[in-house]
């Protein structure tokens, strides 16, 4: 079946009948619970199904909203969450926005690929429109800086020459279908057979939803390549309102940019540049008075008359390094070392130190009291933990193990 929303993709309201309404779930694409809902099938819709590589739409059947449309055989059926009655005429409504940028991504994948493959030979295996992005994947291992900038150019002309995009019907064995550019029908097909003509271009079956014009695809920009599976390239496109919206996006970021970096949109790379390097040698730097100040730390604990058997230090800044420095300058013969990083209240870095035996026997259970997960050899456990607010209690258990090993100190 041919559904009105093939025969006319512009059209954004319609009025038809229900034909069933049966109780199923729905698993969201996003995964998730299913949704209880039901599954409508009517006697014709202007929802496309999804299909061709191209997605679903969105709308109403009266106020209920449409959460899915897919296609059973000759029919459409769309997932509703309400109940509808039987024979009951309803007004389906269209999400316009969501249809036209399918639309004009769809036929600007059609006129893709067929420039592609008369300027270089390059067929396309496949393709995919995203939500913010499409690709198309060309049978063929690397495409060139040149090459795709000249295909750029070649398809804004088009655009420009106004070329009709028409579709067009034939019967499932029509010889006609043997030389029309085709990836093969669903087995499942039944009824005629669509074509989408894009006149002295192109001629491809399709089940998808298109402009009529190729100037309805206002532009294209192709945003580049990307390495695809063996021997595959996958090329990069928006069409129409995407690139709009992607010159919007992209001016607003040139906008705040040029606010923080206090200069023109011409000197953005060098300053950002400039900021890293700046940034790289205060991290070093940084690094470097972390490391003295974790030798004083330790060498002030070694100074006093008597140390003790246990010592603690939690500090914000720090890394594992930091913890593992105190720990060699201190030495772990005798001391237990338990050292932390991070939030006080938060996640952070923890070090137990000390006797092998008692570091063996302490550190799973010091793992567990902060919530964390860590491992350890000679002597040394160390690991991430997610509730730095429990070290006071990890303290205790240390100071515990301490006085037990030292019944009379």
């Amino acid at each position: 079946m041919v559904f009105r929303c093939q025969r006319d993709s512009w059209a954004r309201q319609f009025t038809t009948r229900v034909v069933s309404c049966r109780a199923a779930e729905l698993r969201p694409e996003g995964g998730g619970e299913p949704v209880r809902g039901f599954q409508v099938v009517l006697e014709d819709t202007i929802l496309f199904p999804e299909g061709g590589g191209q997605p679903d739409d969105r709308g109403l059947i009266g106020d209920v909203p449409v959460l899915r449309v897919t296609r059973r055989g000759p029919e459409a059926v769309h997932f509703v969450p309400a109940a509808l009655e039987p024979g009951a005429e309803v007004l389906l409504s269209l999400d316009w926005e969501r249809r036209f940028d399918h639309m004009q991504q769809h036929s600007g994948q059609h006129l893709i690929s067929a420039i592609a493959e008369q300027m270089f030979g390059f067929k396309t295996t496949s393709w995919e429109l995203g939500r913010q992005r499409s690709v198309i994947e060309l049978d063929t291992p690397s495409v060139t800086a040149e090459q795709v900038e000249a295909l750029e150019r070649s398809l804004n002309e088009k655009i420009r020459d106004r070329v009709p995009v028409t579709v067009r019907e034939l019967a499932a064995d029509d010889p006609e279908i043997e030389t029309v550019r085709s990836r093969g029908l669903p087995d499942d097909h039944v009824g005629p057979v669509r074509v989408v003509d894009i006149k002295g271009i192109d001629s491809n079956l399709c089940c998808g939803t298109h402009v009529s014009n190729l100037s309805d695809l206002q532009v294209i920009k192709l945003l580049g390549v990307e390495k695809g599976k063996k021997n595959k390239t996958n090329l990069v496109f928006l069409a129409g309102n995407r690139v709009l919206k992607s010159i919007e996006q992209s001016h607003s970021t040139e906008k705040a940019l040029t606010s923080l970096l206090k200069n023109g949109p011409g000197e953005h790379v060098e300053a950002v540049k400039r900021l890293q390097s700046s940034v790289k040698l205060l991290q070093k730097n940084n690094l470097n008075l972390l490391r003295d100040i974790a030798v004083l730390i330790a060498r002030d604990f070694k100074s006093k008359p008597a140390p003790k058997q246990l010592f603690v230090l939690h500090r914000k800044e720090g890394d594992s390094e930091f913890m593992n420095i105190i720990a060699n300058e201190i030495g772990t013969e005798e001391a237990l070392l338990f050292l932390t990083v991070g939030d006080e209240k938060e996640a952070g870095l923890f070090l137990l130190a000390g006797p092998v035996e008692a570091v063996e026997n302490l550190g799973p259970r010091v793992a567990e009291l902060l919530g964390g997960k860590g491992a350890g050899k000679r002597g040394r456990f160390q690991g991430k933990a997610a509730k730095m607010s429990r070290r006071g209690e990890v303290q205790a258990l240390l100071q515990e193990f301490i006085n037990h090993q030292n019944p009379g100190a």
